[in-house]
């Protein structure tokens, strides 16, 4: 019988040595959370602000991982057209990934999938607030690993910190990490959280 591991099982020392995995070390790898980043209206500048405001004030409290989706990715996701045509959604959608040389399977499930017909947008992990986030970049690549498109983009967030994910399955594969975005900063991040979601979607199009 195959041996099942939970993508929550591993660390991100574990994903980088069972999928053979390296951080990039040239800044040039990902270059797209960065540059040429389209513009946000005064509008949308005001509506994060109330998010920023709404989450800032509910993590005093317990925030659970549905939380985190319901106050903050959702209205991200939204302002940034995934909930639109062409692009459509699925959560928690089952992935699993065979690890040939042991015998493996790494087996979990997509917090939050946006497609683009057969195209993975990006893949959204999300974990309770406070929860450290390396765990989620760790799941996040797990599962980006299977994307049928490269190079496949990630969202590694717990509500009040995000960082995006680049993966490129080649030899070896590797993967390059945005900087940390976050909320407790004086200047509200939001805006390039969602400057650069929006700039994955345009991407996604043009390639397709």
């Amino acid at each position: 019988m195959v041996q099942s591991i939970p993508v929550s099982d591993l660390t991100l020392a574990d994903v980088e040595e069972k999928f053979g995995l390296r951080c990039a070390e040239d800044d040039s790898f990902f270059l797209e959370w960065q540059q040429d980043l389209p513009a946000i209206s005064d509008a949308e500048r005001q509506a994060l602000d109330q998010i920023k405001s709404s989450f800032l004030y509910l993590s005093k409290y317990p925030m659970s991982e549905e939380a985190v989706k319901l106050v903050m990715l959702s209205p991200l996701l939204s302002m940034a057209g995934f909930y639109n045509p062409p692009f459509r959604i699925k959560t928690e959608a089952p992935i699993q990934i065979a690890l040939e040389d042991e015998g493996k399977l790494v087996r979990g499930r997509i917090d939050i999938l946006v497609l683009q017909e057969r195209f993975w947008v990006v893949v959204v992990e999300s974990k309770e607030a406070g929860f450290s986030l390396e765990d989620a970049i760790a799941q996040a690549l797990s599962y980006m690993m299977s994307s049928p498109h490269q190079p496949a983009y990630g969202l590694a967030t717990n509500g009040s910190e995000f960082r995006f994910i680049k993966l490129e399955v080649q030899q070896p594969p590797q993967y390059g990490l945005s900087d940390l975005l976050t909320l407790q900063r004086r200047q509200n991040d939001l805006y390039g959280v969602l400057e650069v979601l929006k700039q994955v979607g345009r991407l996604v199009q043009a390639s397709s």
